[in-house]
């Protein structure tokens, strides 16, 4: 498979966009107000307890508290997936000693044997960047990650990459970290890792572990909360974490990106040095490589396919919805097999989208019916295959009667859709407004509450600039209208902030907003 980086620079911004087979699979940003914060450590203050819960809520410094999970307490090396940043499946080696004075624990522990109290301090590591209305989620098991491994130092466990097959190079590896490792440590040892020189693993153990006991020292001259360690950019961390012999190659259109990139490489990776290219054309680089137009179709609702078909994603609070329809399509007359054929297109492109979006959480996708037991069972394997090519944890449940197909995406980031734009101030994201009519008629239902209740017959309303020109145009207009079954003088102000949907009442003076209390 054709995999590329394509890293483009503007004077506000970093785009950095992976691709299979010149699709757009994968887009990340950074920019001063979307830097990343995953795999940051904070000495934080635990601010509340909630039992009920089962979580804690701990102060790090950001406008939000930060929601710490019991379960999150208790993390395994299993549970690394999102400071690791790609599909590394790891196993946790049986014949590795564990220290049992160390902080690990089960998960199945009872409320009562969680440890943690209210003002109490704690080293914590964000896991999840901030959602919606929810702060970030952090982690009390915090790991320091490298270019070839992953330090634990609240684990002594050494964890290998299920990626890493030959037998032999294992215990190579481990053998290497063992000897460096200092007591009461654990690490994962990364894919990349394989078959690298020795001098290079030692060092970057060595680089982690110095990481680590800086964090303890600063620590000691800290109060909660503070930042004690910030993990590398988004770039950066791309290029550690993805960076691997399946890359093709990493393009980059700015100078100075290029040549901080090549620097890391060449110490980490020198055999990856060649594969770093400087795009110096005049064209834009997203342009060229068709990047823009793939970006400008992830931020549609509709998703057209090669075979005519098309699906529709509806992201809402609660979950996002998949709806799979055939268009055109009617290649075959046998109806299951062309039923069969556009769900398997279906599946490829959603799991696809679902990477280049960022949509996390539940999905529920309605596919096109299928009426034979074995065609069912066909397309959730089908569309398991297309799921192992995404970094995040997936579950998928067999196709139900009704031909929905439920799945669960791990939510790390916000997704693409929240990063690139905001909530139409007008329709509050409703993507409705209210009927010019409807509203006329709630500014009517205000005035006469109002004046009911002895109000003054002088006032102030602000509204929308389109709002204000449907409200005087014409000779008799509808406030004139207004003012006169009311017996009320209204001075008509314009507001550009306003949605359409909403009106200000005020006092003459303009110091008094009385809108509350008269309106529905």
């Amino acid at each position: 498979m054709k995999k590329e980086i394509l890293i483009n620079s503007t004077s506000y911004e970093v785009r950095i966009a992976i691709t299979e087979e010149n699709k757009l699979v994968e887009l990340f940003y950074e920019s001063p107000d979307l830097s990343r914060n995953v795999g940051d450590l904070y000495w934080g203050k635990v601010a509340k307890v909630m039992p009920g819960i089962r979580a804690a809520f701990i102060n790090i410094g950001f406008p939000q508290d930060a929601f710490l999970h019991f379960s999150d307490i208790d993390t395994t090396i299993d549970d690394y997936s999102s400071i690791l940043g790609d599909d590394e499946d790891i196993d946790d080696d049986d014949d590795e000693e564990v220290n049992t004075n160390a902080h690990i624990v089960s998960s199945n522990r009872t409320k009562s044997q969680i440890s943690i109290e209210r003002g109490q301090d704690i080293i914590v590591q964000i896991i999840k960047e901030p959602v919606g209305n929810k702060g970030v989620r952090v982690t009390s098991k915090v790991s320091i990650p490298g270019r070839y491994l992953v330090l634990l130092p609240f684990n002594r466990r050494i964890g290998v990459s299920k990626k890493i097959y030959n037998y032999k190079e294992r215990r190579r590896l481990k053998n290497i970290v063992k000897a460096g490792l200092p007591e009461g440590f654990g690490l994962i040892i990364r894919t990349v890792a394989a078959g690298q020189d020795e001098n290079l693993v030692r060092d970057d153990l060595n680089k982690l572990v110095s990481t680590w006991n800086e964090m303890q020292s600063k620590a000691k001259d800290l109060k909660p909360p503070s930042i004690l360690y910030k993990d590398l950019s988004t770039t950066n961390s791309v290029v550690r974490d993805l960076f691997r012999d399946d890359v093709q190659r990493v393009m980059i259109d700015s100078k100075k990106l290029y040549k901080e990139i090549k620097s890391y490489v060449d110490t980490t990776s020198p055999e990856f040095s060649d594969k770093i290219e400087f795009y110096s054309k005049s064209a834009p680089l997203f342009d060229v490589y068709n990047i823009e137009k793939q970006i400008e179709e992830s931020l549609n609702k509709k998703v057209w396919m090669k075979n005519s078909g098309y699906v529709v994603i509806e992201t809402t609070e609660a979950m996002t919805v998949v709806d799979v329809n055939s268009g055109k399509y009617a290649k075959s007359k046998d109806q299951e097999l062309n039923s069969l054929k556009i769900n398997f297109e279906a599946a490829k492109e959603i799991a696809r989208q679902l990477r280049l979006r960022d949509i996390g959480g539940i999905i529920v996708v309605d596919f096109i019916d299928l009426y034979e037991d074995s065609n069912k069972r066909k397309l959730f394997e089908e569309i398991k295959r297309e799921f192992r090519k995404d970094r995040a944890k997936i579950t998928v449940l067999p196709m139900t009667d009704f031909g929905l197909v439920q799945i669960t995406r791990q939510r790390i980031r916000q997704s693409i859709l929240n990063r690139v734009s905001n909530d139409c101030p007008m329709c509050k994201g409703t993507g409705r407004v209210q009927s010019k009519m409807a509203f006329v008629t709630d500014i009517e239902m205000a005035l006469q509450r109002y004046r009911g209740a002895g109000g003054s017959a002088v006032m102030r309303m602000r509204v929308n600039p389109l709002i204000k020109h449907y409200l005087t145009s014409g000779i008799i207009n509808k406030i004139l209208k207004l003012c006169l079954k009311h017996r009320t003088i209204i001075k008509l102000e314009v507001d550009e902030q306003l949605p359409l949907s909403e009106f200000r009442f005020l006092t003459f003076s303009g110091k008094t907003d009385i809108t509350d209390e008269y309106s529905t």
